[in-house]
């Protein structure tokens, strides 16, 4: 455990001093800023715009977060080198892994918890108080920091095999097909054979089912998120991602790395 704590509070230190997290977090603060003044103009519906436009702030920006640096975890040690001295020591590769995943999971929770005072202060500003219904967006964000640790799985994953470009490219593949696992159950196309309905279905459960973390629709309207829910996603996000880890750890224990 402590060489994974070592790495993941390497790995924090290093996405801090990386300018682009301050510039993500300052674009999405100047959404919310935005939001504000669409607030304004937007009679009767203030409170509904900050929450929607600073909710889709934060998982935009925590997406850009999760993919770009996720699979640079591992090529950007590489192409240091210092990977190679890291492993020289009794550094195990999964602790590796392990202690990345930790490390940006870690900076996410943080630049999001900075993004979600943002929103606050935006509520604040418009309504000069806040209801009992606002924290509610508590747990929307909570679930969107559980999509975004999926995210850095899967980034992780594809980084362990192939090259950063191609690792981006089937992240935010995996990512939009993940947006639609749901819709592709209810495929009832009369021009589609059983077996590539059945096959669509099968794909279905396979794909990461994003839709697990959108409750933006009950938020935005002051409405709670149900605890079944939540936990249910909670417990997918963890099954998910020790799957996903652990296929990235297995095929990076066998990379060849010279």
């Amino acid at each position: 455990m402590s060489n994974i704590r070592a790495v993941a509070a390497n790995t924090f230190r290093e996405a801090v001093r990386d300018r682009v997290l301050y510039n993500l977090v300052f674009f999405a603060l100047l959404m919310m800023a935005a939001a504000i003044l669409v607030g304004q103009i937007s009679i009767g519906i203030e409170r509904d715009v900050i929450i929607s436009l600073g909710l889709s702030a934060i998982s935009l920006v925590g997406i850009f977060i999760a993919v770009f640096l996720g699979v640079a975890l591992v090529s950007k040690e590489m192409d240091k080198r210092t990977l190679y001295a890291l492993l020289a020591k009794p550094v195990h590769r999964w602790e590796f892994l392990l202690g990345k995943f930790c490390g940006l999971v870690m900076t996410l929770a943080i630049n999001t918890a900075a993004m979600a005072l943002g929103l606050y202060a935006a509520l604040w500003a418009v309504q000069h108080a806040l209801k009992s219904s606002d924290a509610y967006i508590l747990t929307a964000i909570y679930l969107i920091l559980l999509k975004l640790a999926l995210i850095v799985a899967l980034a992780l994953l594809f980084s362990c095999f192939t090259t950063p470009f191609l690792a981006i490219l089937f992240t935010t593949g995996l990512y939009a097909a993940g947006l639609f696992a749901t819709d592709l159950r209810a495929v009832r196309a009369v021009h589609l054979d059983t077996a590539t309905l059945e096959f669509l279905r099968g794909i279905s459960y396979v794909l990461p089912n994003f839709q697990n973390f959108d409750v933006m629709g009950l938020v935005v309207h002051g409405r709670a998120v149900p605890a079944g829910f939540a936990g249910y996603a909670t417990i997918y996000a963890f099954l998910y991602i020790t799957i996903v880890l652990l296929a990235a750890m297995a095929i990076f224990s066998r990379r060849n790395l010279k």
